[in-house]
């Protein structure tokens, strides 16, 4: 090819940065586009003491692109434990003060960008301050992005309130993109928290690359409980106008003693169903892309894999096209 392709991911969470872990050293593009719905821990009390946007998951996306060897990065991980100051990474006090100083959280993530010398770029979704909405299937609304995962029972949908625009380089990556991604993260928390950006879901649903949706390994208690990967499907479809183009689900073994200890927990490995997600019209990659050992989730060098093949294969689809 002529060219690098170019992914666009929209997450949050752990998630996304496991990720970009993965992907900063393959031969791509790659913007990370990361949702602004947290509310809990650090960012939470940032958010209300300051009334700065959530830095938490841009600061984990920022070190996830960064050296693994670099000081820097790991001074932004660091957590203080003592004092006024315990609990706060040391990367989210300094994003939330060059937020201050420049008077815009954008330009404080570009900067910070800069420092930790990034492979790639991370964007906010929104520079709005708007709050998470959840309808349980009960019918019951709940508040806060740290309320919904907290809670019991599958979720229906999200809304954020009030309705945010859009960060215009976070639409631009997408409609540039030859992969649109969807995930790994919480399904509503993460992945429908973009999409309930109307501009964001406007984006996705006109992007001419290839939409991807990566569905969890595991159910989530508070989100997903019994959730297969149709119902994950589904979920992300009723609120992407135009659909998904591709969903990728794990097929493959699990730790017994892993799941075992999840499913003390309410959790439970979700089902691929490739039979029923093919029958809305998506196109099924099913591999095995799990961790091994006691933590159950998504291996950032196998699923980066996967999704390298399909960025290459939209990108040559494009310039063939073009």
């Amino acid at each position: 090819m002529s060219r690098r392709p170019r992914i666009a991911a929209l997450g949050g969470g752990t998630g996304l940065a496991s990720l970009l872990r993965g992907l900063k050293r393959a031969p791509v593009d790659i913007t990370a586009i990361v949702t602004m719905a947290d509310d809990g821990g650090s960012s939470g009390r940032l958010r209300r003491e300051l009334g700065v946007l959530p830095p938490g998951d841009v600061r984990n996306c920022l070190v996830a692109l960064a050296d693994d060897e670099s000081l820097l990065g790991r001074l932004f991980q660091h957590r203080f434990a003592d004092g006024d100051l315990s609990g706060h990474p040391f990367g989210n006090l300094f994003l939330a003060a060059l937020a201050e100083v420049t008077g815009s959280f954008d330009v404080a993530v570009e900067e910070c960008s800069q420092v930790l010398k990034i492979s790639g770029q991370v964007v906010p979704s929104t520079l709005s301050h708007s709050r998470l909405w959840a309808e349980r299937a009960s019918g019951e609304e709940v508040c806060g992005e740290t309320m919904i995962a907290a809670g019991p029972g599958a979720c229906r949908r999200v809304w954020l309130d009030p309705e945010p625009p859009a960060h215009e380089p976070a639409v631009r990556a997408i409609l540039e993109a030859d992969l649109v991604l969807l995930g790994p993260g919480s399904l509503f928390t993460s992945v429908l928290a973009h999409l309930a950006v109307p501009d964001l879901a406007r984006a996705v649903a006109d992007a001419p690359g290839t939409r991807a949706y990566v569905c969890n390994v595991m159910t989530q208690p508070g989100e997903t409980d019994g959730f297969d990967a149709a119902e994950h499907v589904d979920r992300v479809m009723a609120a992407l106008p135009g659909g998904l183009d591709v969903a990728i689900v794990h097929e493959g073994a699990l730790d017994p003693e892993a799941v075992a200890m999840y499913a003390a927990g309410g959790q439970q490995p979700v089902e691929p169903a490739r039979e029923r997600v093919a029958e809305m019209g998506v196109r099924v990659v099913a591999a095995d892309v799990a961790e091994a050992g006691e933590v159950v989730r998504h291996s950032p060098d196998a699923l980066a894999e996967v999704l390298l093949r399909l960025a290459a294969e939209s990108a040559r689809a494009e310039d063939a096209l073009s």
